[in-house]
């Protein structure tokens, strides 16, 4: 477990999961165990959404890729790179081709290995600042390799009736869960406030879009996205993607209690 401190901010990480986010001892993340989601925080990489009706194929430029539900990220570890008393920086390299395992195989899909057609690394910077929490996201690798990236943090909920801000709309807790799993889509927003028994700011930089899931009144997951997925038919993911050019792409999300 890495722990940050700054002043009133304490940040728990587990493996790359962010578990823990408390402002004057309030905690904000969902707790692992509680009614929603086993996880607290993970990323959607090299895609977003589901594959399960294109037979977990993807297209590239260079080939045929097989990816389950969010890519395979998930199934990779983090390595640490270092750390202070006030960031963390964590790491995953990937070699074009390597198998990794899938935990959903046999019971949720029936690809028991993943790949992708590309190297990449990518880096997770968690960083407490005096204005809040960053989480940054750093993707390196081969040009022009394609990919989607999305962040999946789950907040914890107290009121009876919390709502989340996206510009001028409100959006209820009810609506989302409306929406079911396939998430409701804000687009074309960098910025959200979470309206609860206390208020929280998220802020991005690179994603340019959100999505909203939750089917518990207990737990809400604001996901910054590069492209909403649900839009189009799994077999046409690609339409989404964006390119790696010379240099790194850096993407941030901004995370302040107000």
């Amino acid at each position: 477990m890495i722990e940050l401190k700054l002043e009133n901010q304490k940040v728990n990480i587990d493996a790359g999961e962010l578990v823990g986010y408390t402002v004057d001892g309030y905690e904000y993340i969902h707790q692992k165990g509680s009614p929603g989601w086993r996880s607290s925080d993970t990323e959607m990489f090299p895609i977003i959404g589901p594959t399960a009706d294109a037979k977990f194929q993807v297209q590239t430029p260079r080939d045929i890729a097989i990816q389950d539900q969010h890519g395979l990220l998930r199934e990779m570890a983090y390595e640490i790179v270092s750390t202070t008393d006030t960031e963390a920086v964590l790491e995953k390299k990937y070699t074009a081709g390597t198998r990794i395992k899938n935990s959903k195989f046999p019971n949720k899909s029936n690809k028991e290995w993943l790949f992708w057609t590309y190297d990449f690394s990518f880096k997770k910077t968690f960083r407490l600042t005096q204005t809040g929490l960053e989480v940054v996201f750093t993707v390196s690798g081969e040009r022009d390799m394609p990919f989607m990236l999305g962040y999946h943090p789950a907040f914890k909920l107290y009121a009876d009736s919390p709502t989340v801000l996206a510009g001028e709309k409100e959006i209820t807790l009810k609506e989302i869960m409306d929406v079911g799993s396939r998430a409701l889509q804000v687009p074309n927003c960098s910025e959200i406030m979470l309206k609860d028994q206390k208020e929280l700011r998220i802020r991005t930089e690179g994603f340019g879009n959100f999505m909203l899931w939750t089917e518990v009144p207990n737990m809400v997951c604001i996901e910054p996205i590069t492209f909403y997925t649900y839009a189009v038919e799994q077999t046409k993911l690609h339409e989404g993607f964006e390119y790696l050019q010379n240099t790194d792409r850096e993407y941030k999300v901004s995370i302040s209690a107000i």
